[in-house]
C-alpha cells in the first residue's frame, strides 16, 4: 500500500495509546520502524511535559522504547518558532503554561517577565489562575506579541473531554481582541520544524494520526501524504464529508505497510 517513505510524524493520543488503554497494534508499528530503520517522530499538540516524560509514559505505560530525539511537542515546536523570530533582547516572555513549554523557553535562552515582555505564550495550565489572565491580557495590549501554542479546543481524559490549551487561548484572544500565532497542528509552524528537525522533505514523510482536524490537516497544510487510523477521533462517516481526503486510511496500524513488496 502507498510509496515506500524515509520518515513518519506520528500522533500520540489515539493513535499509539487511548489515555492508558494499550493499543497493541501501535507498538507492532513502532516495533516495525526501528526494525527498519526508518525515522520518525512523535508530533504531538502537548505543551505540559517534558520529552523525557514522553518516554517514560511510552515505555512504563505502552512497552514502547523510544528516545528523546523521537519526540516533537508544541512546547518544543514554540521554543523553536520564537528562537528564529527573536533578536538577543527580545527574550523576555510571560507563558500561561506548564513545566514542559516553561523547560522549552528557558532552554532557548529566554527569561520570564511579568511587566513589559516581549512575548505572551499561553497554552495548556492546569492552574491557571485569574491573575495570570490579567497579566498575559495586559502585557498583549500593551505591545507583547501574542503566541498561542495550539488551537486544540478539548484534550481527552478517561473522565471525558477536558478543555484544552486553545480554549485558554480563546479567553486571551477575546480579552484583547487580537489573535494568537498558533504554533502546533493543524498549523505548519509545527511540521515545518519538525521537517528541519529530521532532515526530510515534506515529499519524503507521511505523518500519520487519528483526527482528521489536527494531524490529517497539519499535514495537509504542508503538502505532504497522510494516513488517517480508524482507532481514536475522526470517524469513517466524518471522512466521507469531507473536501480534501487523507491520502490512506486504515482500521489498524496493522494494515499499514511500511514498504512496497
Amino acid at each position: 500500500m502507498g510509496k515506500q517513505y524515509k520518515g513518519y510524524f506520528i500522533d500520540l493520543d489515539g493513535t499509539i495509546y487511548a489515555g492508558k488503554k494499550r493499543m497493541p497494534a501501535a507498538k507492532r508499528f513502532i516495533e516495525r520502524l526501528q526494525a527498519a530503520q526508518i525515522p520518525f517522530l512523535f508530533v504531538t499538540n502537548n505543551t505540559t511535559k517534558l520529552p523525557r516524560d514522553v518516554v517514560k509514559n511510552l515505555a512504563d505505560n505502552h512497552d514502547i522504547f523510544v528516545t528523546e530525539d523521537n519526540v516533537y511537542t508544541a512546547g518544543l515546536a514554540t521554543a523553536d518558532y520564537l528562537d528564529q523570530l527573536a533578536g538577543p533582547e527580545e527574550r523576555a516572555i510571560y507563558v500561561v503554561g506548564e513545566i514542559g513549554l516553561n523547560q522549552a523557553l528557558l532552554s532557548k535562552g529566554f527569561h520570564f517577565e511579568n511587566q513589559n515582555p516581549d512575548y505572551v505564550v499561553v497554552g495548556l495550565d492546569s492552574d491557571v489562575t485569574y491573575h495570570k489572565f490579567e497579566v498575559a491580557t495586559l502585557a498583549i495590549r500593551n505591545g507583547a506579541k501574542f503566541i498561542g501554542t495550539n488551537s486544540d479546543s478539548n484534550i481527552p481524559n478517561e473522565r471525558g473531554m477536558l478543555p484544552g490549551a486553545g480554549s485558554l487561548v480563546k479567553l486571551v484572544e477575546y480579552t484583547t481582541q487580537q489573535k494568537a500565532t498558533y504554533i502546533g497542528k493543524p498549523e505548519p509552524i509545527i511540521m515545518k520544524n519538525a521537517l528541519e528537525r529530521i532532515g526530510l522533505s515534506a515529499e519524503e514523510v507521511i505523518m500519520v494520526g487519528d483526527n482528521y482536524l489536527t494531524d490529517i490537516s497539519a499535514g495537509i497544510n504542508v503538502g505532504m501524504d497522510t494516513l488517517l487510523v480508524y482507532s481514536g477521533l475522526s470517524t469513517r462517516e466524518q471522512i466521507a464529508q469531507v473536501p480534501i481526503k487523507p491520502t490512506y486510511e486504515i482500521d489498524t496500524l496493522d494494515d499499514w505497510n511500511l514498504v512496497n513488496d
